[in-house]
């Protein structure tokens, strides 16, 4: 298959790494922080650029004002069709992480994301937490659903996201060992809770603010919010001079 324009700035997305760590399974818990540097980007997410690259793990791209859009697909809950909408409208591709669940209840928006140039991601096949597992169940967690995936769309992921965003050095270590690289995100907010979604102008607010050169943008496409405001936010980065 050949490799989309994110694929490729992905896979150049390599920065300084000062040291890889004994691997070990203790559980870490990622989140991006608050604190940001000139350029907005948090501080966090560079540091987990340097300390895990070596495991070809990333919080940013190395893309100067290129920001990536990523949709974790847990579950539909009738958005995202409009969300491919917006994007097709836009001329926008984005990245779904999807869970073995989506991919096998949901072959038709599947079937779309493919064919419209989106890049579809591996969530895990049943979202469980890679370090509470061994090695071998890691292992089957990614690649289960990575063949699930490659049968039935005739489509071979490249990325991993870490369900619930738990990771460890081990679990790191499998992903690599599995072929994928691993991606986080240098900004989310909470969109994923359905019965208390954030308001409107609050939501592109925080997604125009905390625009930063290299973003990695996770959304959940169960949030009606982001649903709404998708057209603006893609607006808003673009007028403010990034590429998406």
């Amino acid at each position: 298959m050949k490799m989309t324009p994110i694929a490729l700035a992905l896979t150049m997305a390599a920065m300084p790494v000062n040291a890889v760590y004994a691997a070990d399974n203790t559980v870490i818990g990622y989140g991006q922080g608050m604190a940001c540097d000139s350029l907005n980007r948090p501080l966090d997410a560079i540091s987990f650029n340097e300390r895990y690259g070596g495991y070809d793990a990333y919080a940013l791209s190395s893309e100067e004002n290129r920001i990536i859009i990523t949709f974790d697909q847990g579950y539909e809950n009738g958005y995202t069709a409009k969300i491919l909408d917006t994007l097709k409208e836009k001329g926008v591709s984005a990245i779904f992480f999807l869970t073995g669940d989506y991919a096998k209840k949901e072959e038709a928006l599947v079937k779309r994301m493919i064919a419209e140039g989106h890049i579809l991601g591996n969530h895990g096949m049943t979202h469980s937490s890679l370090p509470t597992l061994t090695a071998e169940e890691a292992e089957k967690e990614i690649m289960s659903l990575h063949e699930y995936v490659l049968n039935n769309y005739g489509y071979e992921m490249q990325y991993f996201r870490f369900p619930c965003g738990e990771y460890s050095e081990a679990a790191l270590e499998t992903v690599q060992k599995c072929g994928y690289k691993t991606l986080f995100w240098s900004y989310a907010y909470v969109d994923w809770k359905t019965d208390a979604q954030p308001d409107k102008a609050e939501g592109l607010k925080k997604l125009s603010d905390s625009a930063h050169s290299g973003e990695i943008l996770l959304l959940h496409s169960v949030s009606a919010t982001n649903a709404e405001i998708l057209g603006n936010v893609i607006d808003n980065l673009r007028q403010k001079g990034f590429s998406v």
